[in-house]
């Protein structure tokens, strides 16, 4: 059991330090995962950014997703083709579908992010990562939509996750680094002693401090390959 979030990103980012990462980009799930994600890339020394993802209701029955929208630019629509096939949706009924809930793909892209730029993943190791993967369902869909983008490998990371949900990711993803493997998992929050709910303000509030701790780090880190040089010209 883990104490809270932060605790557990922390282990998590000890686990995945010792794996030499090849220039790694830290993606979170919000809102749950963004705790998790910031320790993870302040052990990694990597830049730290949110996926979004919203789920496409089917018609009449909202909690069966016909498919999934993930932002980016532009955003990427994953569908669930059995269930599309099941509802017999032409493209012009999927559009519309899709198309109500890119509203509130947007808001939450603004109120975690405001008018900052995604992360380009393009070359490079993303670490995907959330508080727990209870069926997995929202991180194959990130996932799917990653692979669009040319990442170098996709790595999944989480805190905990029963045996099958993880043998099922492990099917997408490249890696899948998971600390805690109950077989008995019951829900998530079970495996925290604290688990609040999470605010949109709160959760924009760890990605600017996150960004700003990245943008320190790099600036040190110039400065001293700029002295570094200094000092070898002179000699």
């Amino acid at each position: 059991m883990f104490r809270d979030r932060k605790q557990a990103g922390e282990k998590l980012g000890i686990e995945l330090a010792g794996l030499d990462l090849c220039r790694p980009v830290v993606l979170a799930l919000p809102r749950g995962g963004i705790p998790v994600a910031a320790e993870v890339a302040k052990a990694l020394g990597a830049p730290l950014d949110v996926l979004v993802v919203r789920k496409v209701g089917a018609p009449g029955n909202a909690e069966l997703a016909v498919a999934a929208v993930v932002d980016g630019n532009p955003p990427d629509v994953v569908l669930n083709r059995e269930i599309v096939e099941a509802y017999a949706l032409d493209d012009a009924e999927l559009a519309s579908l899709v198309a109500l809930e890119r509203p509130e793909l947007e808001r939450r892209r603004l109120a975690y992010k405001g008018s900052r730029r995604s992360l380009s993943v393009a070359g490079k190791t993303v670490i995907l990562v959330d508080d727990g993967a209870a069926t997995g369902t929202t991180m194959k869909v990130a996932i799917r939509a990653l692979r669009h983008r040319a990442p170098r490998e996709v790595i999944v990371a989480v805190p905990v996750s029963p045996p099958d949900t993880l043998a099922d990711l492990a099917t997408e993803a490249d890696r899948v680094v998971c600390l805690s493997q109950p077989g008995r998992f019951r829900a998530l929050g079970y495996h925290y002693l604290r688990f609040p709910q999470l605010s949109d303000s709160e959760v924009a509030a760890v990605l600017d401090e996150a960004g700003q701790l990245h943008k320190t780090r790099k600036s040190h880190m110039v400065g001293d390959g700029s002295t570094a040089e200094k000092n070898r010209r002179s000699h």
